[in-house]
């Protein structure tokens, strides 16, 4: 009886929490402070309960694009850290990117690179002057990604092995570089997906060093890769889908030795009913499709 009540409760404050964060503009203080007491009241979940969570109830937005921020609070609140390191790709000036709010909010080590000089000296001066940051900033690395580059610069600025988190937001090369990958080994990666094929073929851009991604009507539609090449790549490095923010074009995986019984495999047979997503297929699957894509 306890337990049911005490669970009603709980759920109740996450709830309430969910919807401040969303909807409030808040003092850095107070936003600090409602997102510990969310990341808290989190940790009392319990396994046959968290079936109640869906990540759109999660999700917020604070530095992110979408929902992403709520929802790596949420992942990450359950099934914990182990150096609570991000090494963030193509993060622009590290302001409105995945791994920012575990940074500021929650006193994340990052290591964040891009390829516009620009957006990276503003990412240096913002960090170094944010109150929660100044003494120990992200540390942001101007550089062109490549495969044949990128396990030498994560792990020449001093990250390998585990790491909590790892985002890949390249609007390109975006399979191509989590395939790459082996200096790390993250536990949670987040990489964009091109929605417009759904869940029907496995497919990505064709490699190359200098792939700028086309855009048709304002929308970046000739880049990255299908959800179902992701789920190939993700499972042949050891990972499963569990979910997408809101708009699903950033996917979420998790390492499989790390808590299956929490999140288990996303049934992507609701990809499509994403809203969005449907969207998305309609308006430019036609366009593109007749693109270069290599079948993967």
């Amino acid at each position: 009886m306890f337990k049911a009540v005490y669970n009603k409760i709980v759920n109740r404050l996450v709830y309430q929490l969910s919807v401040l964060l969303k909807n409030t503009e808040m003092s850095i203080s107070s936003e600090q402070t409602a997102q510990l007491i969310l990341k808290n009241q989190y940790k009392h979940i319990t396994q046959s309960n968290i079936t109640n969570y869906s990540f759109e109830d999660v999700g917020f937005r604070k530095y992110s694009q979408n929902s992403e921020d709520g929802i790596l609070l949420f992942i990450f609140s359950l099934i914990g850290t182990v150096n609570k390191t991000a090494v963030e790709i193509c993060a622009s000036d590290g302001i409105q990117c995945n791994t920012a709010n575990l940074i500021i909010n929650h006193g994340w080590s990052g290591l964040l690179f891009d390829g516009d000089s620009k957006a990276v000296e503003t990412g240096r001066k913002f960090y170094k002057s944010h109150p929660d940051t100044f003494s120990l900033p992200p540390k942001f690395v101007n550089a062109w990604i490549t495969r044949t580059n990128v396990n030498s610069l994560i792990s020449d600025n001093g990250i390998q092995g585990d790491i909590d988190l790892l985002s890949i937001d390249m609007d390109g090369i975006d399979y191509w570089i989590w395939k790459e990958i082996e200096c790390i080994n993250p536990r949670v990666v987040v990489a964009e997906i091109e929605c417009i094929f759904g869940i029907d073929k496995s497919v990505t851009v064709p490699y190359s060093d200098d792939f700028k991604t086309q855009f048709i009507n304002n929308f970046g539609v000739y880049s990255g890769a299908s959800l179902k090449a992701f789920l190939k790549l993700a499972d042949e490095k050891g990972y499963r889908l569990v979910g997408f923010e809101k708009y699903g074009f950033n996917a979420f995986f998790i390492r499989n030795d790390i808590g299956m019984e929490l999140f288990p495999p996303y049934n992507i047979n609701n990809y499509e009913l994403i809203p969005f997503v449907k969207w998305a297929k309609n308006e430019f699957l036609e366009l593109v499709d007749k693109m270069e894509w290599q079948e993967v």
